[in-house]
């Protein structure tokens, strides 16, 4: 088993993190389907890691990302809109987990929200990240490592009262 690598930038730690997600939601596609009997089960397990990866990165982008790029580049937009992203699809992640995972349209939640985040994650690779690492101010790097001690320390808490 090879160790992974670390990113190279704060971008590279957040980009990670949305290419393990897009993952999940393939794995999720065809269990939405199935008829198998333990299929409720694996597509709550699968939800509930989609879930908790979302959450975990969005709260590291508005506490630490957005702030930093907000003080620093002029996008005032791009992170309303990305903020307001964020929004709407914590809403999805409440009805996600407080749904019935036998109910079809929870299954349908959890596909539309796997295609609002490749719509969000489409804008932060073009434009936010392409901000981001033109900002000279900026010290990517120093901030991949903070986002990556809160990263593990909201996973930790989140798993601790799960």
């Amino acid at each position: 088993m090879t160790a992974a690598r670390t990113p190279s930038d704060a971008c590279s730690l957040l980009d990670a993190d949305h290419r393990n997600v897009k993952k999940l939601f393939k794995e999720f596609e065809p269990l939405a389907q199935s008829k198998a009997k333990s299929a409720p089960q694996k597509r709550r397990e699968l939800a509930d890691q989609i879930c908790l990866e979302l959450t975990v990165h969005a709260q590291i982008e508005e506490e630490i990302f957005y702030p930093a790029l907000r003080a620093a580049i002029k996008a005032e937009d791009l992170l309303d809109e990305a903020e307001v992203e964020h929004a709407s699809a914590k809403d999805l992640i409440a009805q996600i987990q407080d749904g019935d995972e036998n109910d079809h349209r929870w299954c349908a939640k959890v596909i539309v929200l796997g295609e609002y985040i490749d719509h969000h994650v489409k804008e932060e690779r073009n434009e936010i990240f392409v901000k981001a690492r033109a900002a000279r101010q900026l010290d990517l790097v120093a901030m991949r490592d903070q986002l990556m001690a809160r990263k593990e320390q909201l996973m930790e808490e989140m798993m601790a009262a799960a």
